[in-house]
């Protein structure tokens, strides 16, 4: 009989609430530690582009963008920019960032990597959102990449040639059947790619919400409290150590996004951790402008209609994650949507902006491992722009992990050890 547990999950991101969900489908016992409410406008997850893409498998770096920096540092409009005064910090990450992608094999292997937890996103998200009661979160519709013309696609052939390689379903758009599935979109896209298994969460905030109600509703317990530290004694976890007292545990999953590198290095490792900061915004009174989620690839942002209205959703700031937002990043999206839907009625009363912090490791795969200073501690973190689309992947890993059964996924891409090694 499989030994049931006591875990503390250390984050109610979208990453914590899956995992805290998997977990007590397994019949442990959950405790989960978060200082702020679940979905709350503080996380990641709240500002995610929706997104559930299994074509999401391309790391953001590639062979030569090195040539490019100067420019990123020049252009604080450009879809990627870092600010120069941050720069000697955040050096380290941003050479390895570069290395990353030196070579298109490079590329490959980490696309194959997170091929494994995003080739199936789509059908766990919807299994996940009908398993709380809440179906209407996830809507399995396809996804569209829109181009100005095929010419403007060719020039990233190499990337959709691995996606097709990796077996990513999808489908070419001529511009009569884009025009047919998207009657607002501007004229001046005119091809597109389908990815025909891709959905998208109609309110990511609220949905990591509902989880977390979910999971209270069935004995999950949640302790309003920042963890701090770990009680460790001969390699076995005690307690999870937090600034309102301690969580007796005998496991632990460090999900916490972008705090999580100080609880990593508590537990032996030194993940290098950096903010790809994030922005959107969104325009409210928006139903029916788009009916299927849209990623103009001039701009690189998702355009979906959630909850709240036409949800704008991109763009990489490299800076501190305490330095303060720079709202022209949120204007470029303003910009691009106006040009992309030519018919949005858009006014100061309607227009909604947010900043949060997708935190990224430099290869561009995510964290997910048992910590060296005890096998108890489990990491589950650096998803960066693929945190909601992989969490359901991430949890049955981390599931397999406490439980002690061997993963199905290969897990040795996303091994904390590995930037030991490239030390």
């Amino acid at each position: 009989m499989a030994v049931k547990r006591h875990v503390a999950v250390i984050g109610a991101g979208v990453i914590g609430a899956i995992v805290a969900a998997r977990l007590l489908a397994d019949s442990h016992r959950v405790t989960v530690i978060e200082p702020d409410p679940p979905g709350g406008p503080h996380c990641a997850s709240f500002g995610n582009g929706g997104f559930l893409s299994p074509a999401s498998i391309i790391p953001m770096s590639a062979p030569n963008l090195w040539r490019k920096v100067p420019g990123m540092l020049r252009d604080p409009k450009g879809a990627l920019t870092i600010r120069w005064r941050h720069l000697p910090a955040l050096s380290p990450w941003l050479w390895r960032f570069l290395m990353a992608g030196r070579s298109p094999q490079r590329v490959e292997e980490t696309a194959r990597a997170l091929n494994q937890l995003l080739s199936d996103a789509p059908a766990r998200h919807r299994a996940l959102a009908d398993s709380i009661g809440r179906p209407e979160f996830i809507r399995n519709d396809g996804l569209i990449y829109a181009f100005h013309d095929r010419a403007a696609f060719e020039t990233d052939a190499p990337a959709w040639n691995i996606r097709q390689r990796l077996g990513v379903r999808m489908q070419e758009l001529g511009e009569e059947e884009l025009r047919d599935l998207l009657p607002a979109l501007s004229p001046l896209y005119r091809f597109a790619i389908r990815i025909t298994d891709g959905g998208h969460c109609t309110d990511p905030g609220g949905y990591v919400s509902a989880i977390c109600d979910w999971v209270s509703a069935r004995g999950g317990k949640f302790h309003a409290a920042r963890a701090t530290g770990f009680d460790l004694s001969g390699g076995r976890l005690g307690a999870v150590q937090t600034d309102r007292g301690p969580v007796a545990c005998d496991a632990a999953v460090i999900a916490n996004g972008i705090r999580a590198p100080r609880l990593a290095r508590l537990a032996g490792e030194r993940i290098p951790l950096q903010s790809e900061r994030g922005y959107f915004v969104q325009i409210a009174g928006t139903e029916g402008i788009a009916n299927i989620p849209v990623m103009p690839q001039d701009g690189r942002m998702a355009n979906i209609q959630v909850a709240g209205g036409l949800r704008a959703s991109g763009q990489v700031e490299l800076a501190s994650p305490d330095a303060r937002p720079d709202w022209r990043r949120a204007d470029i999206l303003l910009a691009h949507l106006r040009t992309t839907w030519p018919g949005l009625k858009i006014n100061d009363q309607n227009v909604s902006r947010w900043m949060g912090h997708r935190p990224s490791t430099p290869d561009g795969r995510p964290v997910i491992g048992r910590a060296s200073a005890s096998a108890d501690i489990i990491h589950a973190f650096g998803h960066g722009h693929i945190g909601l689309a992989s969490a359901p992947a991430t949890a049955e890993i981390v599931a397999d992990l406490i439980a002690g059964r061997t993963p199905a996924s290969e897990i040795t891409p996303f091994a904390p050890a590995r930037f030991r090694r490239s030390r």
